[in-house]
């Protein structure tokens, strides 16, 4: 039940973001009749927070508005923690991200996302006995790609602060050495230019 608590506090966040940016009474630009804040430019620039704080990870991002219903991101993981690796099998991912808005205004909002995601680290020990004794404990390496899906919302202010909020899921696909299940939360601050 615990499980469930986070996807549906951020499916509910995201929806209470979706009717914010439809309630907003702003400046509309004539020729294409979104909000003015399409005026702040198409770059955007974030860190998540979250995971530089609970799990001693930089994950940095950089977005592009392709219009005013999509973007695209790239983002780079990298785990710096080493008490905290143990736990957690990424050292490096770099993410590709398609993301489609369902708001009336520019790039911003309740959206979906799918990505790809190439990420490598150390999942799970390979053991080697002789006889009835073990001579070898050694981590396995991986490095694989992953496929998958999540939800968020993004806030921008009149002044190009970014705050985007989401998450997602997906497969790796290829190695057995892998997490068979990946993740992404993600509270990204950043900022529009």
């Amino acid at each position: 039940m615990k499980k469930l608590l986070l996807p549906a506090f951020i499916l509910l966040f995201c929806f209470n973001v979706q009717a914010q940016q439809e309630d907003e009474d702003g400046e509309r630009n004539k020729e294409t009749g979104f909000l003015k804040d399409e005026n702040l430019g198409k770059n955007e620039l974030s860190i998540n927070a979250l995971t530089l704080i609970a799990v001693g990870a930089l994950d940095i991002s950089y977005e592009r508005n392709i219009n005013e219903d999509s973007s695209w991101s790239t983002e780079f993981w990298v785990q710096f923690n080493e008490e905290i690796a143990d736990e957690f099998y990424r050292d490096i991912a770099i993410t590709g991200k398609y993301k489609h808005f369902f708001s009336s205004n520019y790039a911003r909002g309740f959206y979906v996302h799918a990505f790809g995601m190439i990420s490598n680290g150390d999942y799970g020990e390979e053991l080697y006995y002789v006889g009835d004794q073990l001579v070898e404990q050694e981590e396995m390496k991986f490095t694989d790609f992953a496929l998958g899906f999540g939800i968020g919302g993004k806030l921008i202010s009149s002044g190009g602060f970014k705050a985007d909020f989401s998450g997602g899921i997906g497969r790796n696909l290829f190695n057995s050495n892998s997490p068979t299940i990946v993740g992404q939360i993600m509270v990204n601050l950043g900022y529009r230019f």
